[in-house]
């Protein structure tokens, strides 16, 4: 009977049928691993995108409120006062659409970031890898 080595064979051409397979098994572990740690690291990314523009849609929804509050008082201010209240209540309601213009914009561009929430870069991944082995595979 012969011994199995302990070390491994670098030359797939000389290592035996056994040990190729327990290559294999080991080499798609390991790339499935990886694959899933990336897929895992892809989507993080996503989701945090996800809650910074909605978080910012949140933001721009609640400064547009203050803005409506504004628009009222100044028409409250119109007809109760001098132009002088409502004037200046009109330009603060301005100011407040306009940051509530920026944070949406801002927020869409976040959530557009992370659309669609599959993890792209790990599945072009394993593609690549898989038409890497069907290519060995044919030599």
């Amino acid at each position: 009977m012969t011994q199995m080595s302990t070390h491994r064979r670098s030359d797939p051409a000389d290592m035996s049928m056994g040990e190729l397979v327990s290559s294999l098994s080991e080499q798609t572990s390991r790339l499935v691993r990886d694959e899933i740690k990336l897929a895992t690291k892809e989507l993080q990314a996503k989701g945090k995108h996800a809650g910074l523009g909605a978080g910012m849609f949140g933001g721009a929804g609640v400064v547009a409120l203050y803005g409506v509050g504004a628009l009222v008082a100044a028409a409250i201010g119109g007809l109760a006062l001098a132009m002088d209240v409502w004037a200046a209540a009109l330009i603060v309601a301005a100011v407040l659409f306009a940051v509530a213009a920026v944070l949406g914009l801002t927020g869409k561009k976040q959530v557009k970031q992370a659309v669609p929430p599959a993890p792209e870069q790990a599945m072009a991944g394993v593609k690549s890898d898989i038409e890497t082995v069907k290519e060995h595979a044919r030599r």
